[in-house]
Order: structure tokens, then C-alpha cells, then sequence
């Protein structure tokens, strides 16, 4: 390849996404990478799980419910975009609740209330999976240290959240006796919020994404929050389907 054909490539190869692009690329992301692609979310969706290893799903997804409105309020706490922080401050009352409405975080301890687990326990995280913990605080540093876009970005699994969600309510609910409507109230709510939420955040990088090294970089955003969850269910599945559980953790007698 000559020297004018190779200085061609490397300009194309960062050349700005257009809008449709940009979204489509971030779209690809979810398809390959997005956590219902997990053994252990099939197995919990088609109920080839007995009542302990659905207490551990839900004590270890609590930590990351209360991580949200912690990691949402660092990133209004960087920014002087008023607008941005009206926006964004909905999630943190979507999550810890605004008057007489109590809030996800509420609604998921009602899940763990159904199932038998002791509510301080969950609370306390005491009992969860040390990669469980690792997981999400790095979650919520990432918030805290990459620019705003990028953090911005990595709220976008949202974009494939309503599709797990009807899966999960869907699947739990025939396949175990031991789960009842009122308790996945929590999945049924974000049905409604996560397209809200996905579809401001989606226009505000497609606006402040500026050059294709910030495009690439909400891109990667979005790769790293997806490996947050995948590392999540990898511990799950780790600690109580191949029986590997750590010390200190939540040892099912259910």
C-alpha cells in the first residue's frame, strides 16, 4: 500500500460516526455482549434453580441497586450542566424514592423480603460475594473519574434492559412457585424508566460526543458496564451453581 493510500485509511478509520452509526455501534454492543446472553440468566429465567440459588441472585443484585443513586449522584456532583443534573436527578428518586413513592431499591427489598431473606442482612451486603462488591464500586469509580460523556455512556445497558426484564417477570413467574406478582414489581417499573432514561443519555453523547476518540470511548463505556454485570453472574454462578461459595458468604439453606 502506498504512503497516500495508507495516510487515506488511517483518516477514515477516525473519521466521525454519524448519529445512526454512533447508535448502531452502540447498539452491536448489547447484542454480544449484554448479560441475558449469560448460562446463568437462563438458568434463572427457565427455572432450573431451586429457591437458595434465587435468594443468592437477589442478596448480590442488591448491591448493585444501592450502588445506582450512589454512583448517579457522583456524576451530577461533576457537572455544571443544570439540565443535565434536572435529568439526571430523576434516577436517584427512581431508586431511593421521592415522598409517598418508595422507590426501586423499596420494591427490591420486597423482592428479598418474598423470598424468605432477612432484610438487614441483604442491606448490610455482609453476606454478599466479595466479586459482587469489587464489581460494582468499580462501577461507580468509573462514574466518578471518566469524563462526563463517558460516564454518561455507561448508563446505556439500559438500551437492552426492558427485554430481560419482560424475560425475567415472564420466566420467574412460571417456572417458580415461590415467586408471586406483587414481588417482581421491581422488574415491572423499569419497563417504563429504563427507556426514558436510555433515550436522554443516548441523545446527550450523540450531542457531546464530539470527535470519534470520544465516540470510541462511550462506546468502550458501554463494553465496561456490560462486563460489570457479566462479572457479576460469572461470580454467581462460580460461588452457587459449581458450589464454590467464599467465605463469609450467603450459604443458601433454602
Amino acid at each position: 500500500m502506498t504512503d497516500a493510500a495508507l495516510a487515506e485509511n488511517a483518516a477514515g478509520e477516525t473519521e466521525l460516526l454519524t448519529p445512526e452509526e454512533f447508535e448502531s455501534a452502540i447498539r452491536a454492543v448489547g447484542a454480544e455482549r449484554y448479560h441475558n446472553k449469560h448460562i446463568f440468566h437462563k438458568m434463572l429465567h427457565g427455572g432450573q434453580m431451586n429457591k437458595g440459588q434465587v435468594q443468592a441472585w437477589a442478596l448480590n443484585r442488591y448491591c448493585y441497586q444501592d450502588a445506582v443513586p450512589r454512583k448517579d449522584a457522583a456524576l451530577m456532583a461533576r457537572t455544571d450542566d443544570r439540565e443535565l443534573r434536572r435529568e439526571w436527578i430523576s434516577r436517584i428518586h427512581d431508586h431511593d424514592g421521592l415522598g409517598q413513592e418508595p422507590g426501586g431499591i423499596e420494591r427490591w427489598l420486597i423482592l428479598t423480603d418474598g423470598l424468605g431473606l432477612d432484610r438487614a442482612l441483604v442491606m448490610s451486603k455482609k453476606a454478599a460475594l466479595p466479586a459482587t462488591r469489587f464489581a460494582v464500586e468499580a462501577y461507580v469509580r468509573y462514574v466518578t473519574e471518566q469524563p462526563l460523556t463517558v460516564a454518561v455512556a455507561s448508563s446505556l445497558t439500559e438500551l437492552f434492559a426492558p427485554g430481560i426484564h419482560r424475560e425475567r417477570i415472564a420466566g420467574m413467574l412460571e417456572n417458580y412457585s415461590f415467586i408471586s406478582d406483587d414481588v417482581m414489581a421491581y422488574f415491572k417499573r423499569r419497563l417504563t424508566q429504563a427507556p426514558k432514561d436510555a433515550d436522554f443519555a443516548l441523545a446527550y453523547i450523540k450531542q457531546h460526543a464530539k470527535t470519534r476518540a470520544e465516540q470510541d470511548a462511550c462506546i468502550e463505556a458501554v463494553k465496561f458496564k456490560c462486563n460489570v454485570l457479566w462479572a457479576q453472574l460469572d461470580a454467581l454462578h462460580l460461588a452457587y451453581v459449581q458450589g464454590m461459595i467464599p467465605p463469609g458468604a450467603f450459604v443458601p439453606t433454602a
